[in-house]
């Protein structure tokens, strides 16, 4: 972001740290994450620690201190989808986008969440490629999704 962006952020704002949220908010609607410039410049203008702003964002799963990928993979781990094969599946999205869940590929081009529940309980195990929904997906399938997203 720029500095201008910046500004033009925190003038919105009356720069008492009950604005954090709101300000951590704003940035990651518009950078897809919390970047380490960004919490510097939250700091900053708060006139509190780096460690606060981390302290605050880190506790709410909202935030996000990486660059996103431009794909956004959620596999749902919820009771339906779990007795269904969903930590199978789970697995199977690691292997085969060699990441972690809380990651992002290399490339940028997908990053992994697992999550408690996509409220499509009859469908399941369920998987969530930004806003697409594969229904009873099994882990010989997810190559050939995976495929559609460049």
């Amino acid at each position: 972001m720029t500095e201008d962006e910046y500004r033009q952020i925190f003038s919105e704002v009356t720069g008492s740290e009950s604005d954090l949220i709101p300000l951590l908010q704003v940035i990651q609607e518009k950078e897809g994450y919390i970047s380490e410039e960004s919490a510097q410049k939250i700091a900053s203008f708060l006139k509190i620690s780096e460690n606060r702003v981390y302290g605050v964002a880190s506790f709410y799963t909202q935030f996000h201190f990486h660059e996103p990928g431009r794909n956004m993979v959620k596999v749902c781990l919820g009771t339906a989808c779990h007795v269904r094969g969903a930590q199978v599946i789970s697995d199977a999205v690691e292997r085969e986008l060699n990441i972690h869940h809380g990651e992002t590929t290399p490339d940028k081009r997908f990053s992994y969440e697992r999550v408690a529940c996509l409220g499509c309980c009859a469908l399941g195990p369920v998987v969530q490629i930004n806003n697409n929904i594969y229904g009873q997906v099994k882990v010989t399938q997810l190559a050939k999704i995976f495929d559609q997203y460049k």
